[in-house]
């Protein structure tokens, strides 16, 4: 029997050791003598709502904040001392030192209740029926900086964290998520205090920390923002689920499409591919209704960035190309939803990650044979308003088109890219010079033909007849019908030749690659339309003319030696789609 209560009595005595080790303080004083040691605990519970204070084994009175598990012990520790709020030289207590607890009055370190005491039964039906009490609001009480700085003491770190993402979000923090109040913090927090009337303290009391949380939840709650991982882009991204909704894969892209007429919508972008191919689908993706023509643009060989502006809508894409996988997202939405689009796509370039596993797999959706149309189906693709022929005068890349194409031009591009001004306009002879404004350098340029082709002979036609829906010029053949046009206009020359209305402008070539001519759009005069088969040339030399009037340098001369061999039918062909290019006006 003995020997059994000795074991309890152990087993007893062991408890208040054992909740002990399993806590920790933040030391921060000890005084010699107790008046003193409450004294500094009275001080400090003015700032802190935890302090305790402990008489030590070495007869010293401690003074510490807590208790914590160890682990938010340490973190209280470096919080406080890097605030400033505490001695440099507190540490971590756990308590072994420790023996009666003096502060506060009346608390017994390690009270354990005693053994076998159950608190007494009480008949429920003899306690008086609650008195009905109308519910009142819960209405958070004003702080002192004293007590704000107490009340911000307990937060945890995730909630600290939470805060400086709140004031992010309301652009007045920039700094780092890191839940350690320095001075970009305060400084944040008294700017937002400001805002609202506030007393800058650069402290934020628990009413107003409950304001700025509420505000910041609301408004990502009404945008919908949740972290998605999708699965078969391998991307995982915030999204606006409150604004777009799913809608269909087509590789490269994953479509998202507006939400309850919220005017927003997205493009996550997934494929495997190399520089040449996230070239291409910088290319692609400016001829995009949902990627306006007015923004930044920017490409490198690993990433390209196409922020786009017009009067109906806006957009952000930005895609990076790492490890072989290009992935990347666009956003669009209404110019007038532009402050909820900035905290969306914050979010969205914030929480971006390209996940590892590949890309989107080929096979999803309905992708095409051809690898454009493929990435263009399913997508509004801008057009321009019309497309002709040209073709490259100089080394510089000056070209010379029919003036058809400078109708309601708001801008005039050179194959599809790059932009150009006009540099000379002959309006009697149909004839428009452009020049790009960066030089390019064309593969070859024109040889205007100092002679005039025999009546019968051979001739080609280098242009696009579809405008744009080819990439390459297409040669039309035909015969040098006349010198003179139909009315013996002596600039003029008739061509035998069936053509469409994309050809003109495009370079009339003899037999040995000579321009003798720029084919002319086929017009309606007075009612009557030419046959399919009958164009007309803008000759060389009226084009030389022209060129010399405007004080623009003329065009290499074919030459007047002997006359060169033909060229072979691949060769000219070659040679007509090297010197022909596609003119594009744009409304």
């Amino acid at each position: 029997m003995r020997a059994a209560i000795l074991v309890i009595g152990l087993v007893l005595s062991f408890v208040p050791a054992l909740a002990q080790a399993q806590q920790a303080w933040v030391q921060i004083e000890a005084q010699p003598t107790l008046r003193e040691g409450e004294e500094r605990a009275r001080a400090y519970s003015g700032v802190f709502p935890n302090v305790s204070g402990f008489v030590m084994t070495t007869g010293w009175y401690a003074i510490a904040l807590g208790p914590f598990a160890p682990e938010e012990a340490e973190r209280q520790l470096r919080l406080l001392r890097g605030e400033r709020l505490i001695p440099r030289d507190s540490y971590i207590a756990l308590g072994e030192s420790f023996q009666s607890q003096f502060w506060p009055v009346g608390v017994r370190l390690g009270a354990v209740p005693p053994q076998g005491e159950t608190p007494p039964e009480t008949d429920a039906a003899a306690l008086p029926a609650p008195e009905a009490t109308a519910i009142v609001p819960n209405i958070l009480p004003d702080e002192t900086p004293a007590e704000a700085r107490r009340s911000e003491a307990l937060l945890t770190r995730e909630e600290r964290q939470q805060l400086q993402e709140a004031l992010k979000w309301d652009d007045f923090y920039a700094g780092a998520i890191d839940g350690a109040f320095g001075r970009g913090t305060r400084a944040s927090m008294a700017a937002w205090q400001a805002s609202r009337g506030y007393e800058e303290t650069g402290i934020l009391t628990t009413a107003q920390r409950a304001e700025l949380i509420e505000g910041y939840e609301a408004e990502r709650a009404a945008l919908g923002l949740e972290t998605v991982t999708e699965e078969e882009a391998r991307i995982e991204i915030p999204l606006p689920l409150a604004l777009v909704e799913f809608d269909r894969y087509q590789p490269p892209f994953v479509h998202y499409r507006e939400k309850g007429g919220s005017g927003f919508q997205m493009i996550l972008i997934s494929q495997k591919g190399d520089e040449a191919t996230l070239s291409g689908l910088y290319d692609v993706m400016q001829t995009l209704e949902i990627v306006p023509l007015e923004g930044e643009r920017g490409l490198n060989r690993s990433s390209f960035v196409l922020t786009g502006k017009n009067g109906k809508i806006q957009s952000h894409t930005e895609v990076t190309l790492k490890g072989g996988v290009i992935k990347g997202f666009t956003l669009a939405w209404r110019p007038e939803d532009g402050k909820r689009a900035t905290k969306v796509l914050e979010a969205m370039r914030a929480g971006f990650r390209a996940l590892e596993g590949g890309a989107l797999d080929d096979s999803l959706g309905q992708p095409l044979a051809e690898d454009r149309a493929g990435l263009l189906s399913g997508l509004e693709v801008r057009r321009p308003a019309l497309s002709r022929s040209g073709f490259w005068l100089d080394g510089a890349g000056l070209v010379a088109t029919t003036d058809e194409v400078l109708a309601g031009c708001s801008r005039i591009t050179l194959g599809g890219g790059p932009e150009a001004d006009l540099a000379l306009h002959d309006a009697s002879s149909g004839l428009a010079v452009l020049k790009p404004r960066a030089a390019l350098a064309p593969r070859s340029h024109a040889r205007l033909a100092e002679r005039t082709p025999r009546v019968g002979s051979e001739i080609s036609v280098a242009g696009f007849p579809y405008e744009d829906a080819l990439d390459s010029a297409v040669l039309s053949f035909g015969s040098f019908a006349d010198t003179r046009g139909l009315g013996g206009e002596n600039e003029l020359s008739r061509l035998s030749v069936a053509t469409l209305p994309g050809d003109a402008g495009g370079p009339v070539l003899d037999t040995t690659g000579a321009v003798i001519g720029m084919l002319l759009p086929r017009r309606v005069e007075n009612g009557r339309v030419l046959p399919d088969d009958v164009g007309l040339a803008l000759d060389a030399a009226a084009i030389r003319r022209a060129l010399a009037d405007g004080g623009l340098a003329e065009a290499e001369p074919a030459g007047l030696g002997d006359a060169p061999a033909p060229m072979a039918a691949e060769d000219l062909l070659w040679l007509g789609r090297d010197l022909t290019v596609l003119v594009s006006c744009w409304d």
